[in-house]
């Protein structure tokens, strides 16, 4: 599934009634008709339902939407926002088709009038704007806004909740707050963006008949299960241990060993056939309790952090993750550097080594084999030098930026994860929930990326399908055992079975 900007979605809607030759009215009526549909899952037909309507496409819909549920018994008053002389074209057309039904029609005059009839609402549909908007809304939508965001009304929003913007980059705007979404054709970048998401509640795409090769291919796209079952990779009868890669997990110190015990632990029971850990000596007593399955590699240490370089062999193995808990010393600086410089396979950098790495753009520019870092906004907005709310308000358009200049993907980890690699191609994963935001969990999710990369997929299938894993593991563990408060991150290592159960074929 595609996510697009209100560019892209203008331009569909544009090429499929100008090259196509669709209708935009049948379009209108398939919109109207599939947001109808939704709406009866949720609605009984003894609630009381108001629909605002304003100008455009989405008040078009709004008229479809009143005169479908009233055909079908329910209770239903529809109130107009705007003068008639603003409804035009095909929403014109179907404001005519409803009055033609028979069907009344109140007409805004004084905002007092209708807020006595939110007040008494069960449902309002909120068909007033679209995603054309940017920035605080204008009398009246910004009074009957406010008004709907009081009501203890099942707020249901069509395409996107009123005033809020459908790009990434607005963060002072004024917007309805749905308990309900129905998305017409294609969610927007906002329903991923940490400001925005919210105002949507709930939602779902309903496809309404664009055709699908006016679309022209956005650089954004949504992972799902069934991109997980088609490229998860399938283990071969007569594969070894060798066959499904040799991992080397750098990081870890006497202080804090659990992170890159996690890290190993997770990488193995995701599939890697072989796992060292370069590790701090001290600390090797502490991880190899909890990973006997690793071999270790002989380091040198100070004070109980990794010092000078560590001498490994990098060809000997198929891929590299570095910075779990390894601390930000002088010397942690220079196996970083090391790493980048030196190995050739695909290397992860998380965590400390992130941190480090702010120091060492230049040489991370330079490698040639793969690189993926792995940071949560606040590591993410170090690496780039801005504030953490400048990257949030347009995390795509930053992760775009630093993965096409330092030729490196990104995972940016959040309750929308987005995947960006060198490209500039970018792939959202929303599994999970938040039993994640928990001390470890990145660890573990660093371990899943890295055997998955060393497995017969592309790099990016590797990093999607790592986040999907990673989050459906802690779904399926808090419906049955766990809650969200209690999941902790060796709980996800020991439930990655289910979750490559359920999903890998």
């Amino acid at each position: 599934m595609y996510i697009v900007t209100a560019h892209e979605m203008y331009d569909w809607d544009r090429k499929s009634i100008e090259e196509a030759g669709m209708d935009g009215k049948i379009s209108m009526e398939n919109a109207g008709r599939a947001v109808a549909e939704q709406v009866e899952k949720r609605v009984r037909n003894d609630q009381h339902i108001v629909v605002l309507i304003g100008a455009g496409n989405n008040g078009g819909d709004g008229f479809v939407i009143a005169r479908t549920l009233l055909n079908r018994g329910y209770s239903v008053k529809a109130w107009q926002l705007v003068p008639d002389e603003k409804i035009k074209g095909d929403t014109l057309v179907h404001k005519q088709l409803y009055l033609g039904a028979g069907f009344e029609l109140e007409h805004l005059t004084k905002v007092n009038v209708l807020f006595r009839e939110l007040d008494q609402a069960d449902v309002i549909i909120d068909a007033m704007l679209g995603i054309g908007v940017n920035g605080k809304l204008k009398p009246p939508f910004d009074q009957v806004t406010a008004y709907a965001n009081q009501s203890q009304a099942l707020k249901i929003a069509v395409d996107i909740p009123t005033g809020v913007p459908a790009d990434e980059g607005i963060t002072d705007f004024d917007g309805l707050q749905a308990d309900y979404t129905c998305i017409i054709a294609a969610p927007k970048l906002s329903a991923f963006l940490p400001h925005t998401a919210p105002y949507y509640g709930e939602w779902e795409v309903v496809e309404i008949g664009l055709p699908a090769k006016m679309l022209k291919k956005p650089s954004v796209s949504l992972w799902n299960s069934e991109h997980a079952r088609s490229t998860l990779p399938e283990r071969h009868p007569f594969s070894h241990k060798g066959t499904h890669g040799k991992a080397l997990v750098i990081g870890g110190s006497y202080l804090m060993p659990g992170s890159i015990a996690l890290s190993a632990r997770a990488a193995l029971r995701s599939g890697a056939g072989l796992a060292a850990v370069a590790t701090p000596e001290s600390a090797w007593p502490s991880v190899s309790m909890h990973i006997p399955e690793a071999t270790a590699v002989s380091t040198s240490e100070e004070n109980g952090v990794l010092a000078e370089r560590v001498e490994a062999d990098f060809t000997g193995y198929d891929a590299v993750a570095i910075g779990m808990g390894m601390g930000r010393s002088d010397a942690s600086r220079t196996i970083v550097q090391q790493v980048v410089e030196e190995a050739d396979v695909p290397v992860l950098i998380d965590a400390d080594g992130l941190y480090l790495l702010k120091q060492l753009l230049e040489v991370l520019k330079n490698r040639t084999g793969p690189a993926v870092l792995t940071p949560h906004p606040g590591e993410m907005a170090h690496l780039l030098g801005i504030t953490i709310p400048e990257l949030l308000a347009r995390p795509f358009e930053w992760s775009q930026r630093f993965a096409y200049n330092h030729g490196v993907y990104i995972v940016l980890k959040g309750p929308s994860t987005i995947i960006t690699a060198p490209d500039g191609t970018q792939v959202v994963d929303t599994s999970g929930n938040a039993g994640l935001a928990k001390g470890g969990s990145g660890d573990v999710l660093s371990g899943i990326l890295l055997a998955l990369m060393m497995q017969s997929q592309s790099i990016t299938e590797a990093l999607c399908n790592g986040c999907f894993l990673h989050g459906k593991a802690a779904e399926l563990l808090t419906t049955d055992g766990h809650s969200k408060a209690d999941l902790l991150a060796t709980d996800l290592i020991e439930g990655l079975s289910r979750a490559f159960r359920t999903f890998s074929s």
